[in-house]
């Protein structure tokens, strides 16, 4: 693994959005799936597979694991990786990057969960470029979807839906079913949210700051806080993120994908 750039020198960048940096919050208990993160996947972990795979990117000043875990963190320095251990106890992943960033030099934060193996270069460089130029200056959060047609993962509520606006800025986040399609007569695209977000630093600090909102503390769906707070995510539709490992079925899908 080539030599990174340090945090606080990062190196100049020539698309009018600043400096980023990838951090990849890992928490070895998830609820659902304790311990997913360490699960092998083909000849590596989870969180291996996703921070490779995001250092593969080149789109990055630093790609950084911030995990509550030794394990973890042994996992990635083992392996040539960056990781920093989480000083406090956080309800969700964006507190845990936020907390490690507060003393970095980044002005670009992204969010790339852990539980995301099949991370490319293409989704990750769209959701970038919604922060550069003048167009991308008001841009605070942003963050990806995808298409769902199978209804069986429609109707799941593992699979947080999504609802956007005609410019492309979410308007609701869901574990369940949305739109509820009364009208069968017209063709409706179902979208999921994938966990990956980028953000301003400053507004990211500033999230860490609310409290947990009513409509987040519901669905359990942490992003909910920005818009209750009226803080606009620009949604950025993909093709392809590959299997988020919620589950050990999506760690049985995804070792199909892999050997496919």
């Amino acid at each position: 693994m080539k030599e990174k750039n340090t945090s606080s020198n990062p190196p100049s960048n020539l698309k009018n959005r600043g400096s980023a940096v990838a951090l990849i919050p890992a928490r070895y208990a998830a609820t659902r799936f304790p311990g997913k993160l360490m699960q092998t996947l083909g000849d590596k972990t989870v969180i291996l597979h996703t921070h490779d795979n995001t250092y593969a990117t080149g789109l990055f000043d630093e790609v950084i694991v911030v995990t509550d875990s030794e394990i973890i963190y042994k996992e990635i320095t083992g392996n040539g990786g960056k990781a920093v251990m989480s000083k406090k106890q956080h309800e969700s992943g964006s507190d845990r990057i936020a907390e490690a960033v507060a003393e970095m030099n980044f002005d670009i934060v992204v969010n790339v969960q852990g539980d995301e193996p099949f991370v490319q270069k293409e989704p990750l460089d769209k959701l970038l470029s919604v922060f550069e130029g003048k167009q991308g200056h008001n841009v605070q959060v942003a963050s990806l979807m995808q298409v769902l047609k199978d209804q069986r993962f429609i109707e799941d509520p593992n699979y947080v839906k999504v609802a956007v606006d005609l410019n492309m800025n979410a308007i609701f986040f869901s574990r369940s079913v949305i739109p509820y399609q009364r009208n069968r007569e017209i063709k409706i695209s179902y979208y999921e949210h994938i966990g990956v977000y980028a953000f301003r630093k400053e507004t990211l600090i500033s999230f860490t700051n609310w409290p947990v909102t009513l409509l987040e503390d519901a669905e359990k769906i942490e992003c909910l806080r920005y818009l209750e707070h009226g803080v606009p995510i620009k949604m950025i539709l993909t093709d392809y993120m590959g299997v988020e490992i919620d589950t050990p079925q999506d760690l049985e899908r995804a070792a199909k994908l892999l050997g496919s």
